[in-house]
């Protein structure tokens, strides 16, 4: 089991940057592929990117490919979510979580994460 704290959400304006991190607990980090989903008041939680075990495989959802770098430092037990050129329709609770996938996943369905971190807001103003 692991489970997971998530930091750096904020409030930043439209044009700007933000990362976002993710520590696990545990020592089976490593094991776990990863991913950051988001949700915005009154809309289902969806897909933003997603990393697999080893950092060498990566997924991002269209809506923010370009823009958005997820990466991982397994030392550290840590996901990052590096997000660039932000925008309004970006605002969101943003979640990380962990999958016990196979080597080369990048999961992109929420039911295929067991274990979820509780969330940090981020609010971009126009």
């Amino acid at each position: 089991q692991v489970q997971l704290v998530e930091s750096g959400g904020k409030l930043v304006q439209a044009g700007g940057s933000l990362r976002l991190s993710c520590v696990a607990s545990g020592r089976t980090f490593s094991t776990y592929g990863m991913g950051w989903f988001r949700q915005a008041p009154g809309t289902e939680r969806e897909f933003a990117a997603a990393i697999n075990r080893n950092g060498g495989i990566t997924s991002y959802a269209n809506s923010v490919k370009g823009r958005f770098t997820i990466s991982r430092d397994n030392a550290k037990n840590t996901v990052y979510l590096q997000m660039n050129s932000l925008k309004p329709e970006d605002t969101a609770v943003y979640y990380c979580a962990a999958s016990p996938s196979g080597p080369l996943s990048t999961a992109q369905l929420a039911h295929e994460y067991p274990y979820w971190g509780q969330g940090t807001q981020v609010t971009v103003s126009s």
